[in-house]
């Protein structure tokens, strides 16, 4: 999915509106002052407006008579939209909040991810392992450095999605695909990781073999290693909140 800052002045102030909602600039309850808030981002009110509109789509804000428009309760918000969690990110490198929405989004694909792969053991094509396998062999070649190393990974959950040949759960890639990418990336600029290849190959050996046992075995061993490579590129940089956990 392109990001909104990548779609022109629309998308960028889709972005930059987001990050301020995120970030607690505009708190919740907050109402916005269309008029102060189009000047300050130099933007028409068609394009203000026209953010507004992406960002109610996604719970962030909503319009009222005699109220006008303001920002939801957290409550409310989509936080497993793809974009959503993609500006949480984007915000929170680094911090205690980074590291619990990485941890929740741990625990996600904790349940998702090992009852996905028996599906995608017992329903696999050879498509599928060609699509696995590539995205292996990718994730082994050194020279293309962590951007690459992050797309290969990527791929590889995608594909394995993809191999359960349920529609629904093809789409929780959207969720899956953005902590993983922001673990990911953490992960790869470090030199505490293990090699991601053998626990990989494990899976994909056994969605090879159809045995959903093996499968669901190799995802959990590869989501434990998973923790413990970003315990140890955490334990690299700058202490986060106390209290916090990593994934």
């Amino acid at each position: 999915m392109t990001p909104y800052a990548r779609r022109g002045v629309h998308g960028q102030t889709v972005e930059t509106l987001a990050r301020r909602v995120l970030s607690g600039e505009i708190p919740e309850g907050a109402t916005l002052d269309l008029v102060t808030l189009q000047g300050d981002l130099d933007v028409s009110l068609t394009t203000l407006r026209e953010s507004l509109k992406v960002l109610a789509a996604k719970g962030m804000v909503d319009a009222r008579q005699k109220r006008g428009t303001f920002v939801r309760a957290r409550s409310d918000w989509n936080l497993l939209d793809a974009d959503v969690l993609r500006w949480q990110f984007a915000g929170a490198t680094g911090t205690g909040t980074d590291l619990r929405l990485l941890r929740s989004l741990g625990e996600v694909r904790g349940i998702i991810e090992p009852a996905a792969v028996r599906l995608a053991a017992e329903r696999r094509t050879d498509t599928d392992l060609a699509a696995l396998e590539a995205a292996l062999t990718a994730m082994g070649e050194q020279e293309g450095g962590a951007t690459l190393a992050v797309e290969a990974d990527l791929a590889f959950h995608r594909a394995l999605l993809a191999a359960t040949h349920n529609e629904l759960l093809e789409r929780m890639e959207m969720v899956i695909e953005s902590g993983l990418a922001h673990r990911d990336e953490i992960v790869h600029s470090s030199l505490h990781g293990e090699d991601p290849v053998p626990s990989h190959r494990a899976v994909l050996d056994a969605v090879r073999d159809q045995d959903p046992v093996a499968a669901e075995r190799a995802m959990r061993a590869l989501l434990d290693q998973a923790v413990r490579d970003l315990d140890r590129a955490q334990g690299s940089r700058p202490a986060a909140d106390e209290g916090t956990g990593a994934l």
